[in-house]
């Protein structure tokens, strides 16, 4: 089925060079009509993202409290939910997106953050996992901000990222993982698994649809274990 020019482009408005607070804007247009876009698209990152965390945990998930941010409409904690997660908090820079997750009914607390520019509203080692799904891109969360989401989260804990391997994104995703790297080679957090997945949805652009032949683009999944902090030296 052929993607309609309506979805592209709303795509094309989201991801664009727009300053922040303009982004903020669309996606508050936007949200009304995002999860039948998404399905359009044939969008797996929340799926891969919730599978891919749930295969990393140690025990049953049910009492992990989990930070789900940039959580839009909340469809990975749908995802999540399906696998066990109860405690969902979540947050997001759009007013429009937080109004319907807040229908969903799975999360235990919802807060507006415009992370980049702001601090997550959350105090030091305070959840088990963090994910930030769909939000690592050209024009969205800058990759300065995994620092915050580590503070965020407790030593032994799990922070579940992807991000977009399409042409346009390129750019931001070496410059993701070299934060990665830079900030594994610190001991702030060891890699667990690196997916990379063919199929992540559909492609917007004939250029992106040409790149693979499959009407797709690329993506990945990262999963990461925060590192115990250690103990001060003595003398």
């Amino acid at each position: 089925m052929e993607l309609s020019a309506g979805v592209r482009e709303r795509v094309a408005a989201v991801h664009g060079g727009a300053e922040l607070s303009e982004r903020l804007r669309r996606y508050d247009g936007w949200a009304g009509r995002y999860e039948q876009d998404v399905a359009a698209l044939d969008y797996r990152a929340p799926h891969l993202a919730a599978a891919s965390l749930a295969f990393a945990f140690p025990s049953p998930p049910a009492e992990a409290r989990v930070l789900d941010v940039a959580c839009g409409t909340g469809l990975v904690a749908q995802e999540l939910h399906r696998r066990g997660f109860r405690c969902l908090h979540g947050v997001d820079g759009s007013a429009g997106m937080l109004e319907l997750a807040r229908g969903t009914g799975l999360y235990r607390r919802l807060q507006r953050c415009e992370l980049g520019r702001e601090p997550l509203p959350a105090p030091a080692e305070h959840y088990d996992a963090v994910t930030l799904v769909g939000a690592l891109g050209e024009g969205q969360v800058p990759s300065s901000a995994l620092p915050e989401l580590l503070r965020v989260t407790k030593a032994g804990g799990f922070l579940c990222l992807t991000t977009r391997s399409n042409p346009s994104n390129q750019r931001y995703r070496a410059e993701l993982e070299a934060v990665l790297q830079r900030l594994e080679q610190q001991g702030a957090w060891q890699r667990v698994m690196v997916q990379e997945v063919p199929h992540w949805e559909r492609a917007t652009s004939e250029e992106e649809e040409n790149i693979q032949g499959s009407g797709y683009i690329s993506g990945v999944v990262y999963i990461y274990r925060k590192c115990p902090i250690p103990p001060p030296e003595e003398g």
